[in-house]
């Protein structure tokens, strides 16, 4: 097969880009476990779990969303692509996507407004709906999704990937994404100069209770916001609250976008999550990053191989050994 100069130019590219489409079946089985179809926020209140010597509450650990994949913005659970539910046929092959009725899948990850709607101008729907036409067959270098080329996930969207870590130090909590990490500056307000643009934009926040509320700016707008293409641009300023239970066990995200060159109005990006750990049923969702057996007493969990860290080997790798 012969391959023109402009196919080759943009081979780099699809490449990747094929990998990130092919995700969803390669993972097939295991997402049904990690689906939930409903979920209660987490309550803003005090504060009754263990803290760390400089008072964070200690909410370190391996979490993941719970309702998902990143594929789709406002139905996580709806049709985009191959159907990543159904057993593949002989050879590999998969049927025609037959999603469930939409009662039966998950809420928007948009709760406000309350529609589920990304609330954009008609402009940048027109835009969106480019994206997503070619996001199977990037044409042009700005159809291929940022994801695809192991670029950081943005502010909201790397808490629909896969599972991922959180480290604290004091005056920071830091996430540990398989596509980039992110610091929040804790009790320091003051931004960087509006000239510095971020992927995962410049975080400061404060802990209030339970809650861990942010203010992030300096965003690049280069991440979108879901497969599906929706995005903000770096004008968006974000609002976002972790809030996490007293037990340690889950926490609900909540990151409210204002941005009047895209949007109409501001929206609520809503995300559930719970903690993982050695003990969480293995998944393929996760690609198997938390095994349910381990081997030796008090094992701790270690994610040593992040592929778009790495760069050589699959999701999920890990390393277990005992305290």
């Amino acid at each position: 097969m012969r391959i023109n100069s402009e196919t080759r130019r943009l081979l780099p590219l699809l490449f990747p880009a094929m990998l990130l489409v092919m995700a969803p079946a390669l993972s097939a089985q295991g997402m049904r476990g990690w689906r939930e179809t409903a979920f209660q926020p987490t309550a803003a209140g005090e504060w009754t779990g263990p803290k760390l010597p400089d008072g964070q509450p200690d909410i370190a650990g391996h979490w993941s969303n719970t309702v998902g994949n990143h594929n789709n913005l406002t139905d996580p659970q709806g049709p985009l692509g191959d159907d990543d539910e159904a057993p593949p046929r002989q050879g590999g092959q998969r049927p025609p996507r037959e999603p469930r009725p939409r009662a039966s899948r998950a809420p928007s990850r948009i709760s406000d407004p309350a529609d589920g709607s990304w609330p954009a101008q008609p402009w940048a729907k027109l835009k969106q709906q480019e994206f997503l036409k070619f996001l199977n067959n990037p044409i042009k270098p700005e159809y291929v999704e940022p994801f695809a080329l192991c670029a950081p996930g943005g502010p909201s969207k790397s808490f629909m990937w896969h599972g991922y870590e959180i480290r604290q130090y004091p005056g920071y909590v830091v996430f540990l994404f398989d596509s980039g990490n992110r610091v929040i500056h804790l009790d320091n307000p003051r931004h960087l100069p509006a000239n510095i643009k971020l992927w995962n934009g410049d975080s400061r926040g404060h802990w209030v209770g339970n809650a861990l509320v942010v203010d992030t700016a300096n965003n690049n707008s280069k991440a979108r916001l879901g497969r599906t293409g929706e995005f903000v641009s770096e004008n968006a300023t974000i609002q976002e609250r972790f809030i996490f239970d007293p037990k340690g066990e889950r926490f609900t995200y909540e990151a409210t976008y204002t941005d009047p060159t895209v949007l109409t109005r501001p929206f609520t990006i809503t995300i559930p999550n719970r903690r993982v750990t050695d003990k969480t049923p293995a998944d393929d969702w996760n690609n198997e990053t938390f095994p349910a057996k381990h081997a030796g007493s008090d094992p701790v969990i270690e994610i040593w191989e992040r592929v778009c860290v790495e760069g050589n080997g699959n999701h999920g790798q890990v390393v277990v050994s005992g305290k």
